[in-house]
């Protein structure tokens, strides 16, 4: 399974199923690797997509362990695998003490969750399953016990950080959303409101903390210093640059979420600035 160096990254909750195949297409047509469900998907959701298209990975980003059964996830992921060989992930995340209403012991759940994975009828593979990782506990975990971590809402030096703590082995494939407008202060306000509901989560602010952001930061709409790390914004030069700061950390792979609108003429721009149109998929391991 190659990933390829950039992914397309949509949210499948806010999402109709039709435009959620279109965008698939759209992604495997302009040489993104793969294609990123977010917003906790089980697996079997992810079948309209897989069916629709042909090469493109297709990777759940991220199933909840609190309102999943890891029986369940194994299952329907090995069907999936049955039918569409070498082209299905299935991310694993903890979630937020903010939206599930017992979060006690998180590790422990999430390490329980694996071993579920693992004793189901008909096992998710280590090499088929990526976590949600952000702190040095839980990206050992995910060295160990997964293809490696899929971390959101970070900025590259914690992609840095992750690749020093997982050596060169696992991938590590940050989600960076971005907003593609070229008046740089109306991009920058969109980007802004993005990020806002974001610094509501403590594992988020928790994590930016270790690199050097401040309660100030996270103030109001946060800062422009934190607006700007976190979501590259501007021309789609502009926002190419920023998804090769993460590469330039140690990124294997780069999930990249439009935010803001933009459509089909944004995506064709931003991958003219990466330089796909061609499928390259020789970049990640």
């Amino acid at each position: 399974m190659e990933l390829g160096a950039f992914g397309m990254w949509v949210n499948h909750r806010s999402t109709p199923v039709e435009d959620l195949v279109a965008s698939a297409r759209l992604a495997e047509e302009l040489g993104f690797g793969t294609f990123w469900c977010s917003g906790s998907p089980e697996p079997e959701q992810l079948r309209p997509v897989l069916d629709a298209t042909t090469t493109v990975v297709v990777a759940a980003a991220m199933v909840n362990m609190w309102s999943s059964d890891p029986a369940d996830v194994a299952r329907q992921a090995a069907a999936l695998e049955r039918e569409h060989p070498g082209r299905v992930l299935i991310g694993v995340g903890a979630g937020h003490p903010e939206g599930d209403a017992d979060y006690s012991r998180p590790f422990e759940h999430l390490t329980g969750f694996l071993d579920g994975l693992d004793a189901a009828a008909e096992p998710l593979p280590a090499d088929r399953r990526v976590l949600g990782a952000l702190r040095p506990r839980t990206l050992r975990l995910a060295g160990e016990r997964s293809r490696g971590t899929v971390p959101y809402f970070t900025v590259p030096a914690h992609t840095r950080f992750a690749r020093e703590r997982l050596g060169q082995g696992p991938i590590v494939a940050p989600g960076v959303s971005f907003v593609l407008d070229a008046d740089p202060q109306r991009a920058r306000e969109t980007a802004r409101e993005f990020v806002h509901w974001y610094l509501g989560l403590a594992n988020y602010t928790g994590n930016l903390k270790a690199f050097g952001y401040t309660d100030g930061d996270f103030a109001g709409r946060g800062s422009d210093r934190l607006v700007d790390a976190v979501v590259p914004h501007g021309s789609a030069a502009q926002v190419a640059a920023g998804a090769r700061e993460h590469l330039d950390a140690g990124a294997t792979h780069v999930g990249l979420e439009l935010v803001g609108g933009g459509g089909r003429a944004a995506w064709a721009a931003l991958a003219d600035a990466l330089g796909l149109r061609v499928p390259a998929r020789g970049a990640s391991r």
